[in-house]
């Protein structure tokens, strides 16, 4: 098996395992992780500057959705570009400051994107269900009131979990169980009784996860009931092509984040296999897949690439 460099001492940092078990699969991984972490920043950033282009995506829809793009650009950042240098340079090492600062980034957008979504899906469901009032509700104040909520949210969840985190004893212990630094990780690492950590985290999952999984929820039996009412197919067909994008980011993301608690602490290297694949699912193929959910079956969105497109195919002309 290949050996991986481990030379800082515990005191000054720690050692991300990662895939290292499995040195075939890591190579593989590599190619795969950038050519998806390349799909993921042009993506995303498309959605950023067409939303801002474009009159027409100046909605609070697209105002979401490009808060979503702009945290998983950041989210994906946080551990995919570590993860290519240590496989590539099998250096495994990352100081304490770095693990401190990647947790806490990692982990608070994570937390902002749960609350997030369902913001999303109470802005389908006022579009649905209240549409003749539905620029009077979702003002632009508003939409920036509840997108800073989000973030507000997701980062003081962050702050307090990463500092009980590290504040843990961890008795010479310094090889993180998987490729960035996360706090299921870091629990493993105590020498100490965790119980008081796992109630925090779990109570946070309730309040970070459970909880907008239920806003959710709330907003689409409401939605499903007045699609229903809907007497015209196209009015139905087209209510349902705006909220399967979103309903399937939903399952996709929070599926696999909350799985992820089920290998907490894994037991045999398969259960760590698993738990890993499954993070590396969440922190990179979900933010990949968001833009291309969103924009497969979105009018407006081909209609602004095709306006940019023709923008710039006319200036060339003129240029010539």
């Amino acid at each position: 098996m290949k050996t991986f460099n481990n030379t800082f001492h515990h005191s000054s940092g720690f050692v991300l395992v990662g895939f290292s078990e499995w040195p075939k699969l890591e190579m593989v991984l590599f190619v795969a992780i950038s050519v998806f972490y390349i799909v993921t920043l042009l993506g995303n950033s498309g959605i950023i500057i067409l939303s801002r282009l474009d009159p027409r995506l100046h909605t609070p829809m697209y105002f979401f959705l490009a808060n979503l793009s702009l945290l998983d650009l950041c989210y994906t950042t946080s551990t995919v570009p570590q993860m290519l240098v240590n496989i590539q340079s099998h250096w495994r090492n990352i100081s304490y400051t770095g693990c401190v600062a990647q947790l806490f980034i990692f982990l608070g957008l994570g937390s902002t994107e749960c609350v997030l979504l369902s913001v999303m899906a109470f802005d389908r469901y006022v579009a649905i269900c209240q549409p003749l009032h539905y620029t009077v509700i979702m003002h632009s104040r508003l939409c920036q009131q509840l997108g800073a909520v989000a973030w507000v949210t997701g980062f003081s969840n962050s702050l307090v979990q990463t500092v009980l985190t590290f504040l843990l004893p961890r008795c010479g212990q310094y090889q993180v169980e998987n490729f960035f630094c996360e706090v299921p990780a870091m629990l493993q690492l105590s020498c100490v009784d965790t119980w008081i950590n796992e109630v925090e985290m779990y109570a946070a999952v309730v309040v970070i996860k459970v909880i907008p999984v239920g806003l959710i929820l709330f907003s689409y039996i409401n939605i499903v009931r007045a699609v229903v009412r809907i007497q015209s197919s196209e009015g139905r067909k087209k209510a349902f092509n705006t909220c399967g994008s979103h309903l399937l980011v939903v399952i996709m993301f929070y599926g696999s984040a909350i799985s992820g608690y089920a290998y907490m602490a894994p037991k045999s290297n398969s259960a760590k296999l698993k738990g890993k694949l499954l993070a590396l699912f969440y922190g990179l193929i979900t933010p990949m897949l968001n833009p291309l959910i969103y924009t497969l079956r979105n009018k407006d969105v081909k209609g602004a690439v095709k306006k940019l497109l023709g923008r710039e195919q006319e200036q060339e002309w003129n240029m010539a």
